[in-house]
This record gives structure tokens, C-alpha cells and sequence, in this order.
């Protein structure tokens, strides 16, 4: 029985490492950028430093409705997000002239903010589209998903003394050193990583398992919508123009309702006699996803319906993915998933990093295994790079500059780009101290530019928490710097006999 345990965990650790190996710098990527996303609304507050100070949800719609309602033309739909206790802006995406546009607008004026970015968004979409498009990066994503489900559980699978690992922990012990930081990083926060791989998994279900959708609706995708979200209304533009009718009452009547501030505004067919409005309310009140919805005539602000979720099935589907975007979270439990999250990257970069020194230690490195090795250098400092020079982008491009945000986000994906070759081109032992000290750079450089004597708590605290991250890094290089190379084991020759 002994053998045939040892045997089986002998087989998980093999799949363990294979599998996050497949795919382990994309699943850095999408941890790295879904643990910032966890502080989506305050890494946009950060990157539009000039508004500031907290913003009335109800006045800053009707703010930005009535500037929609007159700088848009032949609109499809409004999507409005309003500020709450995170945000202070509108986070709004619509369309004029057949352009889709996804702007932040000034809860005061109702105007596009003067620093046109994706803020938070970037990362958001990064973590499960990995700025690749329709369909293809949410499929990546969720095969990378898939992996590392498979790698947490063949890596509990394979452990001897699971326990332990959390509390065991020898430095400057080569191999042992890196297995150790691995096992504590997984371990320590296992639950958390079981949760969010697999309730990630879950949100993208629809594009995963397609068949049973297919089985019931056939090609009939809006009948499958209509029975899924049964408080929803659907009018077809008439054609016949309309002034948007007050939206003031629409909101009270809405909060009554849900006996909860609103969370977001959706605008169909405005400007048509046959618009309509549709509230939500904010999901800080409960784990579930869009509990409730209102409806009203766009034209004549009358009632058309309204609809509280209480079926099972929807309810339980609701809340797990609830519980994977965090929207309910209060701010200590969003402190927890950001480190869970960083735990969890932490992980993944340092089972990359075993593959290599495993080997290492035992003979030269075969070819394939130098370009991994040099291939983590660049992929893992690339990401991390390409993030911080989002933000450093952030506050260094003209304001007035045309496709600002499109500029911010091509500035991240060429360093990371560069980052990436530069990785491959240089030995590790000089790579890793080199790019670590950039990343600092970029990380000190984004908060003294913050700026950095900035008195809104959300600045302050990105501020400070770009130095910590800046400081850390140049102990690591500092570190590295001074450590003696190691030695590279020879490899042994047989002797003919």
C-alpha cells in the first residue's frame, strides 16, 4: 500500500508541475492583473487624480444622463455605473455615431473627466480577455483556468505533510528553499485559490460548456436570455423621437424598491419614444450578482416592470459569482482577497522558478530548459513591468492627447514586449537584478509623480503602497547583487570500461 501511495503522488507531482508549467505565465498574467482588479474602483480613482473628494450617486446620474442626452447622436444604449463609496465618477460605455466609447464622466458636470484612461478597467479585462479578442481570450483564459484547478489539486494530492509545509521554512537552502516558499504560498491561502479558480471557472460557463444551452434553445439565443433574466424589458426603437424623460423620479422610485442605494443605469434606445430605463441596485447588500432590476418608460417615466431574483438555481449562480468578483466584499475582506490574489501570483512565479532549479541542481540545463529559464525572466517582469508602466503612462502622457487610453494601454504591452526580449537576450543572473531594479524604478516613480503630496486617502494610499513595492523590490536586488554566483554542478561521464 505504502508503494502504491508513493506511486500515485509520485504521478500528481508529475501532472502538478506539467500542468502549471503549460500554461504558467498566462495564469501569472491573469492572477497578477485579477489581484489588482480586487481595488478596481480605487486604482481609478488614483489614475484621474483631479477629481476628487466623494459624489452624490443620484445627482452624478442625472449629471451624466443629461450630457449624454445632448452630445450623443443615434445611441443604441447608455451603460452607467454610478460613483458609490469607491468611485467617484460615472463609469459609462455608449455609442454615438456607430463608435463605441467607453468613458469616465464628472459627477458634477456629467462631462468625459479631462484624463482620458481605462483606469481599472485595464486590469479587470486583462484578467480574463488578456487583450486578445472575442472569443479568443476568454477561451485562453479559461483553459488556464482548467490547468490550474488540475494543478491545486494534484499539488494537495502530492503533498506528504501538507500541514507542515505552512509553517516550514529554510532559507538559502537552494532547491529546498524554493519548494519551501511554494508549498507555504499555496498552502497558506488554499482555500482562497480553490474558490476563485474554480468559481472563475464558473463565470465563463456559457462559453465553456455551450452544449446544454444548445440542447434546450437551439439557436435561439434571446429566448434563452428572456427565460434567464425575466425581469428584463426589451422594446424595439420606433423610430418617432423623444426627450429622455426626468430620470430624479426614476432613481427614488428605484431606491424604494430595492431599500438600497443604485448601482448602475442602463439606457435603452435614448432619445426614441420607445426608450427605456433600467436600475439596479449596488451589490454591496449581498454576495449575489445583480439581485433586482426596475424598469421604466424612457419617454414618460412610467413604470414598465420589477423583478427580484428568488429562483434557486439563478440565486446559487448569482452568488458564486458573486463571490469571485467581490463586489459585496467590506474592506477588510477585500484586503484578504488582494492577498490571497498576490499569494497565489507569488506561487506560480516561484513553481516556475522550481522547474528551473530543480534541474539545476541536479545537471546542466538541457536547451530547453535554459529558454525557460531565461523565458520566466522575461514573461514574469514583463507582466509586472507592463503594469507598473501603465501607470506610469498614466501620468506622464498629455493630457489633451488623442486616444489616450488606447496610448496608456499600447505603452504597457510594448514594455512588457521589451521586457520580454530583453529576458531572452540576457544571462538570468544579470537579467533578473536588472529588471526587478526597473520595476522599482517604475513603481517609485509612479508615486512620487502621484503626486505624491496628495491628500485624498485613496492617492495616499496608492502612493504608499507603489514605495513599499519599490522598496521591496531594491532589498531583492540589493540582495542579489551581493550573493555569490552559484556553482553549476558538472555533469557526470560515463567511463568505457
Amino acid at each position: 500500500m505504502t508503494m502504491v501511495r508513493d506511486g500515485a503522488r509520485q504521478c500528481m507531482a508529475w501532472l502538478h508541475g506539467w500542468t502549471g508549467l503549460l500554461l504558467g505565465h498566462i495564469l501569472f498574467v491573469m492572477c497578477l492583473a485579477g489581484t489588482l482588479s480586487v481595488f478596481k474602483p480605487e486604482i481609478g480613482r488614483w489614475m484621474r487624480p483631479e477629481v476628487s473628494g466623494p459624489a452624490d450617486p443620484s445627482r452624478a446620474i442625472m449629471a451624466a444622463t443629461s450630457w449624454l442626452s445632448a452630445n450623443t447622436t443615434g445611441s443604441t444604449g447608455w451603460y452607467l455605473s454610478a460613483p458609490d463609496g469607491r468611485s467617484n465618477t460615472v463609469d459609462a460605455t455608449y455609442d454615438s455615431d456607430g463608435a463605441y466609447l467607453t468613458k469616465s464622466l464628472d459627477p458634477v458636470s456629467g462631462a468625459p473627466v479631462a484624463r482620458d484612461t481605462l483606469g481599472g478597467e485595464f486590469f479587470y479585462r486583462l484578467h480574463f480577455e488578456l487583450q486578445l479578442p472575442y472569443p479568443w481570450g476568454r477561451l485562453l483564459a479559461s483553459l488556464a483556468a482548467m490547468l490550474m484547478l488540475v494543478a491545486i489539486v494534484t499539488g494537495i494530492i502530492a503533498h506528504k505533510r501538507i500541514f507542515k509545509d505552512i509553517f516550514t521554512f529554510r532559507p538559502a537552502k537552494g532547491q529546498r528553499s524554493w519548494l519551501d516558499g511554494h508549498n507555504a504560498l499555496g498552502v497558506l491561502s488554499l482555500p482562497f485559490h480553490i474558490m476563485i479558480t474554480f468559481t472563475g471557472l464558473l463565470t465563463l460557463a456559457s462559453l465553456n460548456l455551450p452544449w446544454s444551452i444548445t440542447a434546450a434553445y437551439g439557436d435561439d439565443v434571446m429566448t434563452m436570455y428572456s427565460d434567464l433574466t425575466p425581469g428584463a424589458v426589451s422594446r424595439v426603437a420606433s423610430g418617432e423621437k423623444a426627450t429622455l424623460a426626468p430620470i430624479g423620479p426614476m432613481l427614488d422610485e428605484a431606491q424604494r424598491y430595492f431599500s438600497a442605494p443604485i448601482g448602475r443605469v442602463y439606457v435603452f434606445n435614448p432619445g426614441d419614444k420607445a426608450a427605456v430605463v433600467t436600475l439596479y441596485p449596488v451589490e454591496q447588500k449581498a454576495i449575489g450578482y445583480l439581485p433586482a432590476e426596475i424598469s421604466f418608460d424612457g419617454a414618460t417615466g412610467k413604470l414598465l416592470k420589477a423583478w427580484t431574483e428568488k429562483r434557486t438555481g439563478v440565486r446559487a449562480y448569482q452568488t458564486v459569482y458573486g463571490l469571485h468578483m467581490a463586489h459585496f466584499a467590506p474592506g477588510l475582506t477585500r484586503w484578504l482577497y488582494f492577498l490571497g490574489g498576490a499569494m497565489l501570483s507569488l506561487a506560480i512565479a516561484t513553481g516556475m522558478a522550481l522547474w528551473v532549479v530543480k534541474r539545476r541542481e541536479r545537471a546542466p540545463l538541457s536547451v530547453g530548459n535554459r529558454i525557460l529559464e531565461r523565458l520566466n525572466v522575461g514573461g514574469l517582469m514583463g507582466a509586472s513591468i507592463g503594469m507598473a508602466a501603465f501607470l506610469l503612462a498614466n501620468r506622464l502622457l498629455p493630457l489633451d492627447l488623442a486616444a489616450r487610453s488606447e496610448a496608456e494601454v499600447s505603452v504597457a504591452l510594448w514594455s512588457a514586449g521589451g521586457v520580454l526580449l530583453v529576458g531572452l537576450t540576457l544571462a538570468p543572473a544579470r537579467g533578473w537584478p536588472l529588471l526587478l531594479g526597473v520595476l522599482a524604478l517604475c513603481c517609485a516613480t509612479a508615486a512620487l509623480l502621484g503626486p505624491v503630496w496628495a491628500t485624498d486617502p485613496v492617492l495616499m494610499t496608492g502612493n504608499g503602497l507603489l514605495l513599499a513595492t519599490a522598496a521591496g523590490l531594491a532589498l531583492i536586488v540589493w540582495r542579489q547583487v551581493r550573493r555569490k554566483p552559484a556553482v553549476t554542478p558538472a555533469r557526470r561521464r560515463m567511463v568505457p570500461a
